[in-house]
């Protein structure tokens, strides 16, 4: 969902980073369902242990690498505007960025 900015009396929709290639974050994502689903079914069809590790693992690096996709894009646009800007936003851009790469690290 998009966030709305107030700009002079009018609502405006913001653009956020991935926006320009928000059909294929959504492809992305739509596989890494699949992924998901498929692991329900080994599961229910009693799949051998290290058959649904392995596609866990899949699952995991999918989302690892979806959610570096994400950060980088964060870090381009979002980030780069507010600090061209400068600011308090620009401390409070980095300073979500940080705590979203220290909550990427733990994860």
């Amino acid at each position: 969902m998009a966030a709305e900015r107030e700009t002079q009396g009018s609502t405006q929709m913001a653009t956020y980073g991935y926006h320009d290639d928000k059909k294929s974050h959504l492809n992305r994502l739509s596989r890494i369902e699949g992924q998901v689903r498929g692991l329900q079914r080994m599961v229910e069809s009693d799949s051998y242990c290290i058959d649904i590790l392995t596609q866990t693992s899949a699952v995991n690096k999918a989302l690892r690498s979806f959610a570096l996709s994400m950060l980088d894009e964060h870090l381009k646009h979002c980030v780069g505007h507010a600090v061209a800007n400068g600011g308090e936003e620009a401390d409070e851009k980095v300073r979500e960025a940080s705590e979203a790469i220290a909550r990427l690290m733990r994860s």
